[in-house]
């Protein structure tokens, strides 16, 4: 993958954008990063967090992710708690290689799949010129 395709930037506690008035954690999902000939593919790991708890977002070239884990109901006595409820939220530059009218992203099991298509570039091709 080149620079032009994707920019990461350094894994850091994740800071929403402006003042939040809750307090609530927001955490950087851990992420993998794929690329073949036609797309580049993000895969991040957000346990707990629902299809409807996802948003994706792309503006001015960055796509950002965020998603949100609710507290879980679980009968009988908890022992122990790891997962702690919050914020997931990442955000990539995007580059003008990218397909950015093609971007599609599915949840499954925790783990949010992304691809983002390259754009085709022109192929040379032969004109046929016709009389009149």
């Amino acid at each position: 993958m080149t620079d032009r395709e994707l920019k990461i930037q350094d894994k850091r506690a994740a800071q929403p954008g402006g003042e939040t008035t809750k307090s609530e954690a927001c955490f950087a999902p851990h992420v993998d990063i794929y690329e073949t000939d036609q797309e580049v593919t993000v895969v991040a790991d957000m346990p707990g967090v629902r299809v409807d708890g996802v948003e994706i977002a792309l503006e001015d070239s960055i796509l950002t992710i965020q998603g949100q884990r609710a507290p879980q109901t679980q009968t009988g006595r908890l022992i122990l708690e790891e997962y702690e409820c919050g914020h997931y939220l990442r955000r990539f530059t995007v580059a003008e290689t990218i397909d950015q009218e093609n971007i599609a992203a599915t949840l499954v099991d925790g783990v949010l799949t992304v691809r983002l298509p390259k754009v085709v570039p022109a192929q040379p091709r032969k004109i046929e010129v016709k009389l009149g």
